[in-house]
């Protein structure tokens, strides 16, 4: 059973929103990732991707604040996405130390800066905000052990797939996890970019 050997924190959290037994696709995902091997997993809409993204990132960061520079990264398609995941992530951390920070699009990049600055453990953006961010020299990432994408088809988007690349050049020595409906060749070619030797999982 997956969640048996995920953090304590983590299956307390479970326990209290009566999640018992994980999906398919999560009894197939968690371990995988868990191995920290680089992963496409493709499964279809309320498959339980977005909860297996939020579990697996929260347990390689221990539920523990460490240092000040992001150890883990989110990246989305839009600003909604990402303050809805935000939310998200907040019912699985509220009573843990570990610090999630949404880099929201409607705020000035300066104070987008200056905060992520304070310390933060994990940081949900666009890919357009990092690319920003990182261009700035706003956003440490010489300690990000995981960094996955949610819901990736945004990615056939020239701009969007062109970021996450420049992105990744800059981040070593981390974990990549994509999460997406269906595998298309735009999502595969990333193989030859940051996703090597991906495993894959598809439910």
């Amino acid at each position: 059973m997956p969640f048996k050997k995920l953090h304590s924190h983590i299956k307390e959290v479970l326990e209290q929103q009566e999640i018992t037994t994980p999906t398919p696709f999560q009894k197939a995902s968690i371990p995988t990732i868990k191995s920290g091997a680089n992963v496409f997993c493709t499964a279809e809409e309320n498959s339980g991707k977005t909860t297996t993204l939020i579990l697996t990132t929260l347990n390689k960061l221990k539920c523990e604040e460490v240092g000040t520079a992001p150890r883990a990264i989110v990246l989305v398609a839009d600003n909604d996405k990402a303050l809805e995941l935000y939310d998200l992530f907040i019912t699985y951390t509220r009573r843990s130390s570990l610090r999630v920070y949404v880099a929201n699009e409607r705020e000035h990049i300066d104070l987008l800066k200056s905060e992520i600055f304070e310390g933060v453990d994990v940081l949900i953006s666009t890919p357009k905000t990092m690319h920003k961010l990182m261009l700035l020299e706003g956003v440490n990432t010489t300690q990000v052990k995981i960094l996955s994408i949610d819901d990736a088809e945004f990615l056939t988007q020239k701009t969007n797939s062109a970021d996450v690349i420049s992105i990744t050049q800059s981040i070593h020595k981390c974990q990549f996890v994509m999460y997406c409906e269906k595998m298309n060749p735009n999502l595969k070619r990333f193989e030859d970019y940051f996703m090597l030797h991906a495993r894959k999982v598809s439910v």
